[in-house]
Parts: structure tokens; C-alpha cells; sequence
């Protein structure tokens, strides 16, 4: 199950695994791997290397379906999903995501969503927002 192994912290090989670890982490490591280290401007081409890397590793888990990284209007900016599907996907989990938030706050406004795991008969989506994207990640049930 992907959430299980990916509870391991950042995967980068750059990183210096500072701070918390988990999935949720993955999303600021993905699109900015501001957290672990500090990004010079002459690293963004390593950085997209290690981008490119992390997900091939959680496509490499078994029963990862796609991943999509959606930023803060709800626009997906990476996918490993076709055009139509990860639109689809974007602006439902971007909907879903503002709605659980808003209803957190409501209940504590000082509480705020960290992640979000949808599982049905079909696939289980899991979503780790952040404050900038989010990690949408789309996978069939384990049993």
C-alpha cells in the first residue's frame, strides 16, 4: 500500500531529511523541495531530475493507477495520466480538498487539513495538500 511505504519521509537523494517526515511532505519536495534544503537558482535543473525520479518510484508501486501535482487555482501541472482524466481529477480533488478544509476550520479554526484518503470499491485516492499544490495520487484498493 502506498501511503504504508511512503510514510518513509522525503525519498530525494539530495535531501537532507530535515523536519517532519510522511506523505504529505512529498508535495513541497515534488514542486519545491524548499523544506529540506535551500534551492539556489542553479539547482532547478537537479531539482527537476529529482522530481522526475520521486514519481517514477511511487509509479513503480504496485497498484499506483497515476499521480497528478495540482497548484493552489486548481490547475494540474504534472501527470502521469491522460489529458482528459487528469483535468477530471484536478478540479474534483482541488473542489473536494477546499470543501474538507473549510469544514475543518469550521469545526477548529485553528486546525487545518493535511491529508485526505478516498477509498472505494474501484481505486483509492490519496491527497496531500499543501499550501501551494497538492499531490493527488490514484491507486487500486489492496485488499
Amino acid at each position: 500500500m502506498l501511503f504504508q511505504r511512503a510514510a518513509i519521509g522525503c525519498l530525494l537523494p539530495s535531501c537532507k531529511g530535515q523536519g517532519k517526515r510522511g506523505f504529505g511532505r512529498w508535495v513541497t519536495l515534488l514542486c519545491a523541495h524548499a523544506r529540506c534544503e535551500p534551492v539556489t537558482p542553479g539547482d532547478k535543473a537537479a531539482d527537476m531530475a529529482d522530481v522526475e525520479e520521486t514519481l517514477k518510484r511511487i509509479q513503480g508501486q504496485k497498484g499506483v493507477q497515476g499521480i497528478i501535482i495540482v497548484n493552489a487555482e486548481g490547475i494540474p501541472i504534472k501527470s502521469t495520466m491522460d489529458n482528459a482524466t487528469t483535468a477530471q481529477y484536478a478540479g474534483l480533488m482541488h473542489h473536494l480538498v477546499t470543501k474538507a478544509r473549510c469544514s475543518l476550520r469550521d469545526i477548529d479554526p485553528q486546525n487545518d487539513l493535511t491529508f485526505l484518503r478516498l477509498r472505494s470499491k474501484k481505486n483509492e485516492i490519496m491527497i496531500a495538500p499543501d499550501k501551494d499544490y497538492m499531490l493527488v495520487v490514484i491507486q487500486q484498493p489492496s485488499e
